[in-house]
Order: C-alpha cells, then structure tokens, then sequence
C-alpha cells in the first residue's frame, strides 16, 4: 500500500464483502459476486479546518471537505489501475456521491466497510472512528478480486468519551450508535443549508471533537 500513504492517506485495510451486510448497499448483486474483495481507505481532515468550526458549518470546511473526497477518488483511481495492471478488476467508489437522495444513501456504505476492514469503529455520533484521528478522516473503497488477506475489525472503542453527544447541535447522538437519530441530524443539515451557511449537506461539529487521541475522542 506504498500507493496508498504516498498520497497522504492514513490508513488503510480490506475485508470480504462476504463478511459485513451488503443487502443495503446500492450495487448490482453480480458486482459483489464478482468482486468480492473491499480496500478501505482513509485521509486525515485538517484539524485547523475544523477547528475555525463554532456553532455551524462554515465554507472553509466545506471546501476542504470537497477536496479531501476528490483527493481520496483520484487516489481510489490510481489504486484500482494498480490492481487492474496486476491483471485483476477493481472497481474505484466514490468518497461521497449521493444516489438516493431521500434517504441519502451512496452505492454502498464506506463506514461499515472500513469498520469491517479494521480502520476504525461505528463510533456514537455514527460515524467511523478511528483511533489515531478519531472521525477527523473522510473514506473511499475500492472493490477487487484480487485476493487480499483481510484485517480484523477492532472493537468499540470510544469509551468514556461522550463529546460528540454534548457537540451535536441537533440531540441526534445517543449511548450507542443504535440510538443515532437520522432524522434529527438531517433536519439540521437541511437547516444550515436553508440559512447558507454551506451549499451542501454536511455539519462537522461533532467530528471537530473527535480526535482521536488514544483510541477514542477527547476524555469527558
């Protein structure tokens, strides 16, 4: 994965499709028959970007935000040429295409794989969280079938830590990721937007709090 932190990104594993739930994911069934391999990869957002951050989302992050993604698909691009020339298919995902807009689901969760691939944890505030940057990272995936070993996945590991929860402008974070409010979160994503604060729906406030020191966020 010399590709992988040659371009900046921090982290990276892979997991089977196989292993992790695939029946909510927006792709054709024969593509993950197919190509049954996931490569999961993550780059570090600013912490200074985030930290200009108070009680909304700002167009410093946004922008950042914007070019964080193009800069993981261009390198899910390069990554799944690199396979393609080892005479496998790869198949790059973008970090953040929408294809059902009412529910605000892409073609297949980024999170959930990179959890199964052992990068991080489905952390409170639902995010992935991982331990050296906590949810200050943005994700893509390359599917393959090239035959890759697979990462184990790490255990929860925000333990006390509970800032997203007193961050979330919108209640929307409880105990567990179980308890996460879509609804509510998204409400107030379409508020930042309707007050033009960005043009986009994204937040940011409780991944400003998440940084990942020692394997979870900031101590209460």
């Amino acid at each position: 994965m010399e590709l992988c932190r040659s371009r900046g990104a921090v982290s990276f594993g892979v997991c089977r499709l196989a292993d992790i739930r695939t029946d909510d994911f927006l792709l054709p069934a024969q593509t993950i028959l197919d190509l049954p391999f996931a490569v999961s990869v993550a780059m570090h957002l600013s912490p200074a970007v985030l930290g200009t951050l108070e009680d909304h989302p700002n167009q410093l992050y946004e922008h950042h935000y914007r070019q964080v993604n193009f800069a993981l698909d261009r390198l899910a691009l390069d990554l799944a040429t690199l396979i393609q020339n080892l005479g496998a298919q790869a198949l790059p995902v973008a970090a953040s295409q929408l294809v059902d807009w009412q529910n605000q689901r892409g073609h297949l969760s980024h999170k959930r794989i990179a959890a199964a691939a052992g990068v991080g944890w489905l952390g409170r505030n639902n995010l992935l969280v991982t331990p050296q940057h906590g949810a200050q990272v943005r994700l893509v995936t390359v599917l393959t079938n090239l035959d890759l070993d697979s990462d184990r996945p790490l255990g929860f590991g925000c333990g006390s830590c509970h800032a997203c929860i007193a961050a979330c402008p919108a209640r929307a974070i409880g105990e567990t990721p179980a308890e996460f409010k879509h609804l509510d979160c998204f409400a107030m994503l379409k508020d930042f937007q309707s007050k033009r604060y960005v043009s986009q729906y994204i937040c940011g406030l409780c991944v400003r709090v998440c940084s990942g020191s020692d394997g979870s966020g900031q101590s209460d």
